[in-house]
């Protein structure tokens, strides 16, 4: 399970991806308490939720610029502008000039580069790892979002009701430090990638992208992942991430530490299936896992539209989170595996175009939510996702099911 960290630079990676996903989801809960509690509108909740993912419409194109750059340089520079950002929120919390108009132009900001985090990421692991530990170290890896994002929501939420606002960005400011400081650590390609060093020579970046667009729909696993990524985004994601707080206060009644521990439980759950399937390596069969566990999940969303209160609604959202992690990093896995090494950084941009699905899932659940109550846009939303994932396990069976099959080998 620990091989991975055999790898001088997974070492520096790994604690810098931990402190840089607690921050965002320390920033994730106090801005949006904030934005609820100072506009009491469940509508502008979901708007600021979105715009933490507008960036993904740029994502093939900074894919494009980490293969050309390399990764552990782009990663630096976005990890520079979220420690500048973090900065600007504190200062003007600290002037008493923040309110939701500011909140919302940082977080459009922030999402500009934000969005592609997680992609770049990966594929600086898959860069710099060995090609039999890549399973172990994408579970690892995504050890350090989940488990942030319970560390992150209960000290994000502790430390705005002990500190107030300005007290909090001082130490998510502190933890975009550290985070840019050990990024600059991380190595140098190795391993199958060295064989391929990055493409500088392109006639264009449109002629990359094209390239990289028709590698995706000649490869099936990369075009069932991408597909299902989008699903999952638009019809999973929105219940777990923005809505939450919209849940904890509405529909739960509960206050700022009940939504801390309604995150924590769905994260908690994200790293125990991590670890298992780091512990698993390369006896999962990705394709398979994948796809069975993601039509958990959609009966799981509509299961979650159905609960009352705090008591049934951690356990839920704890095997909510055990699900998630089990269908999410079989897909990266998936996706690093059938990409040719020199494409990576672009095919991970596309398939970061997928997020695009959580705010368009967001903005269409405000007025639903509004229209058929809570429950019954969970049953909306996990009868038609459902609908889907089945039916692209009917197309892509031969590909994602059987055992020697292409995704599972």
């Amino acid at each position: 399970m620990l091989a991975p960290f055999g790898v001088r630079s997974f070492r520096f990676q790994w604690p810098a991806d931990l402190a840089t996903s607690c921050a965002f989801e320390m920033e994730t809960i106090a801005l949006g308490w904030f934005i609820l509690v100072e506009t009491r509108s469940v509508l502008l909740l979901t708007v600021f939720a979105s715009l933490q993912y507008i960036g993904t419409l740029f994502a093939p194109l900074v894919g494009l610029l980490g293969d050309r750059i390399s990764h552990k340089t782009l990663l630096c520079a976005m990890r520079a502008a979220y420690l500048a950002l973090a900065a600007l929120i504190c200062a003007l919390s600290f002037a008493g000039l923040l309110g939701p108009t500011e909140a919302f132009a940082v977080a459009a900001l922030a999402g500009l580069v934000r969005a592609s985090d997680a992609g770049v990421r990966n594929v600086l692991t898959g860069e710099t790892m060995p090609h039999g530990l890549l399973v172990g170290a994408m579970g690892l890896s995504r050890v350090t979002h989940d488990s942030a994002r319970a560390l992150g929501a209960l000290a994000g939420a502790g430390l705005v009701a002990a500190l107030g606002m300005s007290g909090a960005y001082l130490c998510i400011v502190a933890l975009y430090g550290c985070a840019l400081a050990l990024t600059l650590g991380t190595g140098a390609r190795r391993g199958e990638a060295a064989t391929h060093p990055p493409r500088r020579d392109a006639a264009s970046p449109l002629a990359d992208l094209v390239a990289a667009i028709r590698i995706v729909w000649s490869l099936p696993p990369q075009l069932a992942v991408m597909s299902l990524a989008f699903l999952i985004n638009i019809a999973t994601y929105p219940f777990i991430l923005g809505l939450l707080p919209y849940v904890a206060r509405e529909v739960y009644g509960t206050s700022q530490a009940g939504l801390g521990w309604m995150v924590a439980a769905s994260a908690g759950g994200c790293v125990a299936a991590s670890i298992l399937l780091s512990v698993l390596g390369n006896r999962v069969l990705a394709g398979r896992t994948m796809i069975g566990f993601a039509i958990l999940w959609q009966l799981l969303t509509i299961a979650l539209g159905h609960t009352g209160g705090l008591a049934t609604g951690i356990p839920l959202l704890l095997l909510t989170g055990i699900v998630q992690g089990l269908c999410m990093v079989p897909m990266s896995v998936i996706q690093l595996r059938h990409a040719p090494p020199e494409l990576r950084g672009r095919i991970a941009g596309l398939r970061t175009l997928a997020v695009y699905g959580l705010p368009l899932g967001l903005w269409i659940s405000g007025p639903l939510i509004e229209w058929l109550g809570f429950a019954g846009t969970t049953l909306l939303y996990g009868l038609v996702g459902l609908a889907c994932t089945l039916a692209m396990l009917a197309r892509w069976h031969a590909v994602l099911w059987p055992a020697g099959a292409e995704a599972n080998r």
